[in-house]
């Protein structure tokens, strides 16, 4: 496997070249568990294909879904996790078939010296992933959950690149921070409304949510 053509772009020959010499290629299946909570974290991971979902337990343990991470991203949590080597706080999940580079925690302040685009990809991959808790927070605290619904499955769409959502009712409702009850209320809405179909565990978006 090689980089793809976006971080060809991202980052200078001399880095693309260090990147392809010390980090290693992963595959993970759709489901497939790679980071959980309380782990120590020895990789920041480079998105080279897929999709991965991020994770936050609350204290009574249920699961806040915080954000997507697609091709050329990172999860700056990762690398915050390395390199004050803590244990993560948050649990990484493939939401597809993923790829990724991961690059050794050993490398990270290495290149923050080094390289100019890294330090750049870092700082705006930290900003992004602030901006998107944000509107996290916003969704919960200020949107009805129809509204939280809607998002959520728009970012699904638009990170999948398929009308077809492959989640059930109750992942939906963990994700959300709800119930399966009120989860299953809104999406048969959606379905008299003419714009999703349901079917097990999945469902297909039809017309523009």
């Amino acid at each position: 496997m090689s980089i793809n053509h976006g971080f060809d772009t991202i980052f200078e020959p001399d880095l693309i070249r260090e990147i392809m010499q010390f980090g290693e290629f992963k595959s993970f299946s759709e489901g497939e568990l790679i980071m959980d909570y309380g782990k120590y974290i020895r990789f920041m991971p480079l998105i080279v294909q897929g999709t991965i979902k991020v994770l936050k337990k609350d204290d009574q343990g249920k699961e806040l879904l915080l954000y997507y991470l697609s091709a050329n991203e990172s999860c700056s949590m990762a690398y915050s996790c390395c390199m004050e080597a803590k244990k993560s706080e948050v649990k990484a999940i493939a939401e597809d078939d993923t790829q990724i580079i991961a690059v050794p925690h050993v490398k990270l302040d290495e290149w923050l010296c080094k390289y100019p685009s890294w330090k750049n990809y870092i700082m705006r991959s930290f900003n992004e992933r602030f901006m998107e808790l944000l509107r996290s927070i916003e969704n919960i605290a200020f949107h009805k959950l129809d509204d939280r619904l809607l998002h959520y499955l728009k970012e699904k769409q638009k990170h999948t690149e398929s009308a077809v959502i492959k989640a059930s009712h109750n992942q939906i409702a963990d994700e959300l921070a709800t119930s399966r009850v009120v989860v299953s209320r809104l999406l048969k809405q959606l379905e008299n409304d003419g714009k999703i179909i349901l079917y097990r565990n999945e469902l297909k978006i039809i017309k523009p949510l």
